[in-house]
This record gives C-alpha cells, structure tokens and sequence, in this order.
C-alpha cells in the first residue's frame, strides 16, 4: 500500500446513543493515531467529541427506542437523515461509519453506498435476536461489518456481507478484576457497608420510563436493609428526572448519592446492580457484578418486539453466556416487589456471586481482542492511502503531521 497521500482523510460518523458514543470514541482515538491528517465529522456524543468530532447534530436527537417512541419522532429523525443525506452527498468522505443506531443508519448507509460512498457498520443490530429479515437491508447499505460478539460474523458470511469480528471495547478498557474496595475509598463508603447501584439508562425517555419503578424498588430494598443507593446519571436532565422520581415515590429520604457519569465506579463499588437492559448490563458483567435485569416499555412496542424475537434472552450477560446467569425481569413482571425480592436474593447468596464472578471473567476474556485496533485495521484498507502498519505514536507526532 502506498505512502499517505498528504491530502486529508475524510470520514463521517453517525453515533446514537452512549455506548455507540463509547464505540466511536475508541475508534476515533485509534484511527488518529494512524492516519496523520484525519477529518472527523457527523453525529456523535461527548465522548466522540473529546476524541476529535466536529458534531453537526446532538446524539440525544437520535436516542430513540420502541416502536411507539420512534413512531413519534419519525418526523423529525427523518429530517436529520435528509438533511446528513444532503451534505454528504454534496461534499463526499472517504469513508462513512455508522455506530449502532441501526434503524437510523441502515437507510443513509443505501443512500450514500448507491452513490458510490463506502460504507461501514460498527457493531452488528441484534438480527440473532429478532429482526433477522434485515440481513437483507444490511447486505445492501455495508460494504463491511464490524462485529462486536464471536456469534455474529457466521452470520454474515453465509449471507455474503463482508464482516469482521473485532471485540468489544469495554472488555479492553475494564480491568478483569476491578477493586471494590478501591472504589469504595475513592467515594467515601465504608467496606461493610451494603450498596446497590440503579441504572435506570442513559436515555431521557428511558429515565422517564424506568425512574419511577427504580425509584420504589429502591425503598422497598431499604425497608429490608440498611443500604446506600448509587445512581450514575449522564446529564442534568436525567439527573431532574430520576430526583423527581424519588420524590413522587416517597423516596426522596433514602441514603442515595447521584453522579454524573462514573457508572463503571459506582457498579465496582455496588455489592449488586439494578440495570435496565441494554450495553450496562455487558458493563455490569465486565466488573463481575451481580446484578438484575429489568425493562419496561409502552405494551405496544413490547408487543411487537415480542411477536418479532428468537431468542429466550434480552440481557447480553444471558446471551453470552446461553443461559439464564442473572435474572431477567421485564415488562408486567416488572414490580417493585419482584425486583427488590431478586436483589435481595442477589445480596445474600455468596455462593451464586462467586460462581458468576468465575462465568463473568470467563466471557470477559472471550470479547478481550484489543477492538479498537482491529477495527482500525479492517478500515484502513477501505481508505486506500493509509499504511496498515504507519501509526503516529503520540499528539506531538500528529501535530506535526498536519503542520
């Protein structure tokens, strides 16, 4: 492969929520550090943003989820999608990635890749899941996939998509045994004292939706024993959600301290996790925390989801491991009594922690690939211009590179 051209790479990205945010961030950093002069733009959070994004619209427009939800924002998503569409294809990149956001990206990824943009996918929708008919919509929007889980790529090759399986960037950045008593000292508890970490989302519609329930299962817990609640919330809004939550509960007097971000601390620190379904829980079993698993969302959209799925399974500790670890607790079964019961049975068996501790590191150690740089490397030959092997080792080389 040739010598970087001097000319600058150009590469959108479109991100939708806080774990795409995550994924994009890592590989922002990574391509960076390989291609000296690299020009960043599209959709992302502050994540990517720190990394290097010019952000032409907020991620939080774009954090949707459930039919009915969407249904209701379809307006104006499909606004941003015109308007991206527009601008991209008047000024083309060398290369557009999608994070996740599926319903969102798949569309835009046709559009541009008709139009002769390459495309890639960054982590593969939940086709094993449900909606597998989308293979089809895939095969025609990615030019390549990159896949979070070992599952995934079979998948894609008998369909004839070009896929690679990369890992997963929590399981690089999360250390395979996290110090919980370290944790506890950094936020000032005591070793013995009992804590649960509540994870109710990172999404304003999802804290809306889940606030209330995690608000009454916290107290309901805290009639049972003395415990300390940790609440990682990403922005003020949610924050104001999940305060008046509490107080509509009557909870608003229990021992909680809420933080703006820090959830890998406060789930090191909990001696269990309530956490509503989704890339915590993966988090959640990267920390080797016990934890339960709930989710609630308008009885239209989980009907539908339903009718749709083909797995026994919601949360990504379960389908990791193909088979019921941690309980899952979802839609009408989803009451404060049931959940506080679960994280009591939770606290108490040292036995049962001790085995998902062992099942835990064992998963964690399976997505471990040093994701951001194989993904870097299965994008680099889509660019063209890059050497696979050229990597600018520190800001000062890069700074010099486009002087």
């Amino acid at each position: 492969m040739s010598e970087p051209s001097g000319r600058t790479i150009r590469v959108a990205f479109v991100a939708g929520e806080a774990s795409g945010d995550l994924l994009g961030a890592h590989l922002l950093q990574e391509l960076s550090a390989r291609v000296p002069r690299l020009e960043a733009f599209g959709i992302g959070g502050p994540k990517m943003q720190s990394a290097g994004l010019d952000a032409w619209y907020s991620m939080e427009l774009l954090a949707v989820r459930g039919y009915v939800e969407v249904f209701r924002s379809l307006p104006k998503l499909l606004r941003i999608r015109r308007d991206l569409r527009r601008r991209l294809l008047a000024d083309p990149p060398d290369l557009f990635i999608g994070i996740d956001a599926p319903d969102f990206n798949l569309g835009l990824e046709s559009a541009l890749r008709s139009r002769g943009i390459t495309t890639v996918h960054y982590a593969s929708p939940s086709i094993w899941a449900w909606r597998g008919e989308r293979i089809h919509k895939i095969k025609r929007a990615v030019s390549k996939m990159l896949a979070l889980f070992p599952f995934e790529p079979a998948i894609y090759e008998k369909a004839g998509v070009p896929v690679v399986y990369v890992g997963h960037p929590l399981a690089d950045e999360l250390p395979e045994y996290p110090d919980k008593d370290a944790a506890r000292e950094q936020m000032k508890l005591s070793p013995g004292q009992t804590v649960v970490a509540l994870l109710p989302g990172s999404r304003q519609s999802e804290v809306r939706q889940m606030g209330e329930l995690f608000a009454a299962t916290a107290k309901l817990v805290a009639e049972l024993q003395d415990v300390h609640f940790l609440v990682p919330l990403v922005s003020r809004e949610t924050r104001m959600i999940f305060e008046e939550a509490l107080y509509h509960q009557g909870a608003d007097q229990l021992s909680v301290t809420i933080l703006f971000g820090h959830a890998d601390m406060a789930m090191v620190a909990a001696d269990a996790v309530l956490v509503a379904s989704g890339t915590a829980t993966l988090e959640a079993a990267l920390l080797k925390r016990p934890m339960v698993i709930t989710y609630k969302m308008p009885r239209l959209s989980a009907w539908i989801m339903r009718r749709r799925g083909r797995i026994r399974y919601v949360g990504l500790p379960n389908i990791l491991a193909g088979e019921f670890v941690v309980p899952e607790i979802l839609q009408e079964d989803a009451t404060p009594e049931n959940l506080a019961q679960a994280l009591a049975n939770q606290l108490q068996d040292k036995e049962v922690r001790r085995r998902l501790e062992q099942r835990f590191l064992e998963i964690h150690r399976m997505l471990k690939q040093g994701s951001a740089a194989r993904a870097v490397e299965a994008i680099l030959p889509l660019l063209g211009a890059v050497k696979p092997w050229a990597r600018v080792k520190d800001a000062s080389a890069r700074e010099g590179a486009r002087a």
